[in-house]
């Protein structure tokens, strides 16, 4: 009889504790990300992250053929402070088994496993427009139009419409998901005869609507699987295919868009920028939008061309001036556990001074 009412408590002990909001023991609480106007909020509290891009982490040379060099996550994690924001790969081509062809979501779930046991936070991109580290076939005019839903590219297990539902139902409860980007940089261009290089593409007339109708949609889809996630554009931000002058707004007022992104490999050059769509315009368009504008890639070259230690300087400027000029955080382009000193790179290592900036 003890016994019975020793699991009876247990049970509504439990029970408590999930109507209360709280997790059971041993179970992390997921922290809350919002928005409030053009700023990030963390557990409703103020938040300007200043994170990494770290593409790689899902590598794992035992299943995938992966996307960069192998990470040890439990390293990389411990490295930074709690709840700093990584963004990274989660590519449907990363949840195949090279060997097989099978599914295997082994080295994605490790990432989640590792960010969570480390009390970190991610931001999972799903696809990029380029295709790097997927088929290598560029996703274009035709695939954003509709293509998407349907369509299985080379390299990759099934459509961008189901991988949409099958990462964001597989990670959603995830202590450590805590924001999804649709596409890295999507450009609905065509491309010409002659190939496919940026310079070789078309933009047709519509673009902008295509890329709009595409956030509204995968946007909704999202959030009905994932309500209370962030969802950042992840476009370059520039004079893009799609995103030039006006066309930024027009596709960041989309309800699909909570965070709006700015991708700036132009440090201490990037403001005011160009008056059509540098990152002045870009700042000014978000704060119309009242929405907030990360800057996603902040990347400057060093190694043989700029010291590290010169590198920090120049980055630690930057980011005190966007944070002035009302940016609304900062993600440093791009952490790798294999960095090429002897060359000229955006390379971030280990032990590089950068890190030092890295935080909440």
């Amino acid at each position: 009889m003890a016994a019975f009412a020793t699991g009876v408590l247990v049970a509504l002990l439990l029970v408590t504790s999930c109507a209360n909001g709280t997790p059971p023991e041993g179970e992390q609480r997921r922290p809350s990300t919002g928005t409030a106007s053009t700023s990030l909020t963390l557990d409703d509290e103020p938040w300007w992250p200043v994170g990494l891009n770290a593409y790689q982490l899902g590598t794992d040379w035992r299943v995938n053929t992966g996307c960069g060099a192998q990470v040890d996550l439990d390293d990389y994690f411990a490295r930074l402070p709690p709840n700093t924001l990584t963004r990274f790969n989660a590519y449907s081509s990363m949840a195949v088994d090279e060997d097989t062809g099978e599914l295997d979501f082994g080295p994605l779930d490790a990432v989640f496993d590792a960010a969570e046991r480390h009390g970190q936070l991610l931001n999972a991109v799903l696809a990029n427009s380029e295709g790097s580290c997927e088929g290598g076939e560029f996703k274009g005019h035709g695939w954003f139009a509709g293509q998407w839903r349907t369509r299985v590219l080379p390299g990759e297990p099934m459509s961008y419409g189901s991988w949409v539902d099958t990462a964001v139902r597989r990670w959603r409860d995830s202590a450590a998901a805590a924001a999804w980007t649709p596409v890295g940089e999507p450009e609905p261009s065509i491309c010409a005869a002659q190939g496919c290089d940026w310079q070789a593409r078309v933009c047709p007339a519509d673009a902008a609507a295509v890329v709009r109708a595409f956030v509204d949609e995968v946007g909704e889809r999202i959030r009905a699987l994932d309500p209370d996630a962030l969802i950042w554009e992840g476009r370059a931000g520039g004079g893009q295919c799609g995103s030039a002058g006006d066309d930024y707004a027009y596709v960041g007022a989309s309800p699909g868009v909570d965070v709006l992104e700015y991708h700036d490999y132009e440090v201490g050059r990037e403001l005011p920028g160009d008056p059509v769509s540098g990152l002045g315009r870009r700042l000014a368009q978000a704060r119309a939008l009242d929405k907030p504008l990360v800057i996603a890639e902040l990347g400057v070259h060093a190694g043989t061309c700029l010291p590290a230690t010169e590198r920090r300087e120049l980055v630690s400027r930057s980011v005190a001036q966007l944070r002035a000029a009302g940016a609304a955080g900062v993600l440093f382009w791009a952490f790798v556990p294999d960095p090429r000193a002897d060359q000229c790179t955006y390379d971030i290592g280990p032990e590089d001074p950068l890190m030092t900036l890295v935080g909440r």
